[in-house]
């Protein structure tokens, strides 16, 4: 496994449950680790907790793209590059057809598919002058296996997996690797606003999906891990 030791490490969606955890094992691995996120104080917090500079806390909304290539530029020009990127920020709107709405299908799609998009098409560029870096994105089993109520989420989620998927052919040249990991149900706040049975007892803790995530940062230089499965065995209530 490669040292994280001085690695410059972009971490979105911050202050989220999985994102936070994240943040302090890399942290206390020794990388750089850039926080971002649409919350200063929450990004605050979490820095604090981790022991990250607060310089390095950055206000971005994924989907805006100005936003986006600025918190980029940001991190560059205080650390000269970006070697791993990892993408925490996401949204889940789960609801049946009659009850989804356009509104609710475009935020999913901005949020999960387009918003990426941006952070790799301003990352990638950073990382093909050095022929070398990570991507991590987080489509969920839901990018690989749909449910029912999801059709937004699972649109937008499978969208990014294909995204991702032909990105790698674009760069198998290069040693920039690229890694999804699809998650399971996670015991975090993006179930709370979610109109759904489900067992959160019965889920992946949010430092174990963390830990996931922390091991994939350091994969070793020979090989790629090109995906991760992560679930529990059953949180749907019956």
């Amino acid at each position: 496994m490669e040292s994280l030791k001085g690695k410059v490490v972009l971490l979105t969606g911050a202050t989220g449950g999985i994102g936070s955890k994240t943040a302090a094992l890399l942290a206390s691995a020794g990388a750089n680790v850039f926080l971002s996120g649409r919350n200063q104080a929450a990004l605050k917090g979490v820095a604090q907790t981790a022991g990250i500079p607060l310089q390095q806390c950055l206000l971005m909304d994924i989907t805006n793209e100005n936003e986006v290539s600025a918190a980029v530029a940001n991190v560059v020009q205080q650390a000269g590059t970006i070697d791993i990127l990892v993408n925490a920020a996401g949204i889940g709107i789960i609801r049946t057809m009659d009850q989804l709405t356009s509104a609710d299908f475009m935020q999913s799609l901005q949020t999960n598919l387009i918003g990426p998009f941006y952070l790799v098409k301003a990352v990638l560029p950073i990382m093909k002058e050095k022929k070398k870096g990570l991507i991590i994105q987080i489509p969920g089993v839901l990018g690989k296996v749909p449910m029912a109520g999801a059709a937004a989420y699972s649109a937008s989620k499978y969208g990014l997996t294909g995204m991702m998927q032909s990105i790698r052919e674009e760069i198998k040249r290069t040693d920039i690797r690229i890694t999804q990991l699809f998650l399971g149900g996670v015991d975090s706040a993006f179930w709370d606003r979610i109109d759904l049975r489900v067992q959160r007892d019965k889920m992946i803790l949010a430092e174990e999906a963390a830990r996931a995530i922390w091991f994939l940062c350091q994969q070793p230089s020979s090989g790629v891990v090109s995906e991760m499965v992560l679930q529990p065995f059953n949180h749907q209530a019956i």
